[in-house]
């Protein structure tokens, strides 16, 4: 069997777990398109049939976000009638306040398992998609016993990374490891245990790459790393510092200027896929990669009660990092130590 066909098999079988008779929407697009092609076959395998829609069939889909993709009824009526959905596609500028979180409320709204493989490549079949889950799963239990209870987490990082986040248990730590149940959505590929912090405050170098349009268009940021300052869990506009000018503007444009909550930390992850070996430049697999990811923005209220929330999410990567809860070291310079 192919990387690819083994790795959509691990997707259909084990993480939404297809059964005969069911409806499976996939939403994809034309770059996409051959890995849905996989998935789609794994499905049919599996006695399930399928709905599958390609994005462009709906629109142009500007790179520049000038006018994004809106999410179309005929694929939410589609979802409506659906156990389990896909999404696998690139992403654009735009398209995640415009089409992608109508899309998951549709899903969520309709008790859908839903499998987000937004930014996909052919690369996550063969490795992230390989991983083993069993153990993903039981390691991402011992990291949430752990720091679901923590009061204050310190990060470091040898590129100068050195903050610390305050959490409160009113918010959930929320396991997210390949096992998606109805009402549900989860990253594929998976493996992270995440909430949102209260505060934080200190020093932010992402020196990995970003999410949203910001993965495709500049890849793996190791040699141009971004730094911002965090005080009182917000991104300090006069402390973005970049060498890559364009990635500055549009890091400052989508942070500062989408709405009053952009500039937000929204979500303190930590990455359990102890199955990769290595950073590959795309966020739907690195942010997965035993370490540490932020982003500014949503902090996904309905998955960890948030009580606010914003239209925009930019996940960002930090390598090596250390990782201090309540004094005590789980992971000592990328390495876990539990």
């Amino acid at each position: 069997m192919s990387a690819i066909a083994s790795g959509a098999r691990q997707a259909v079988r084990n993480c939404v777990n297809v059964q005969p008779g069911e409806m499976v929407v996939i939403v994809t697009d034309l770059e996409t398109k051959y890995l849905a092609d996989a998935v789609e076959k794994e499905v049919l395998d599996a006695g399930a049939k399928t709905n599958m829609f390609i994005m462009e069939d709906f629109g142009e889909r500007p790179e520049d976000g000038t006018n994004p993709l809106p999410f179309p009824e005929e694929i939410g009526s589609a979802l409506a009638q659906a156990q389990v959905s896909f999404y696998m596609a690139q992403g654009k500028a735009g398209e995640l306040p415009s089409f992608r979180v109508p899309m998951l409320k549709v899903a969520e709204k309709n008790n859908l398992r839903h499998a987000h493989m937004p930014n996909f490549v052919e690369e996550m079949m063969s490795q992230g998609m390989a991983s083993d889950y069993a153990e993903i799963q039981a390691l991402s239990k011992k990291v949430y016993d752990i720091v679901s209870q923590a009061k204050e987490i310190r990060i470091t990082t040898p590129a100068g990374t050195d903050f610390t986040a305050t959490f409160d248990p009113r918010y959930k730590w929320v396991i997210s490891d390949g096992h998606i149940t109805p009402g549900n959505w989860s990253n594929l590929p998976d493996g992270e245990v995440f909430t949102q912090p209260v505060s934080a405050n200190g020093t932010v170098v992402v020196d990995g790459c970003f999410g949203d349009f910001f993965n495709k268009k500049y890849g793996d940021i190791g040699q141009t790393p971004l730094t911002y300052q965090l005080k009182d869990g917000r991104c300090q506009r006069v402390s973005v510092t970049c060498t890559n000018q364009a990635l500055k503007e549009e890091f400052d444009r989508y942070t500062f200027e989408t709405d009053d909550n952009s500039d937000r930390l929204g979500e303190f992850a930590i990455g359990t896929n102890v199955g990769l070996t290595h950073l590959i430049g795309n966020l739907l697999q690195d942010e997965k990669f035993p370490g540490i990811h932020l982003a500014l923005g949503s902090p996904y209220p309905d998955k960890t009660g948030a009580t606010w929330d914003s239209s925009a999410h930019n996940d960002g990567i930090l390598r090596n990092p250390t990782i201090i809860v309540d004094g005590r070291t789980i992971m000592k310079d990328g390495k876990f130590t539990i």
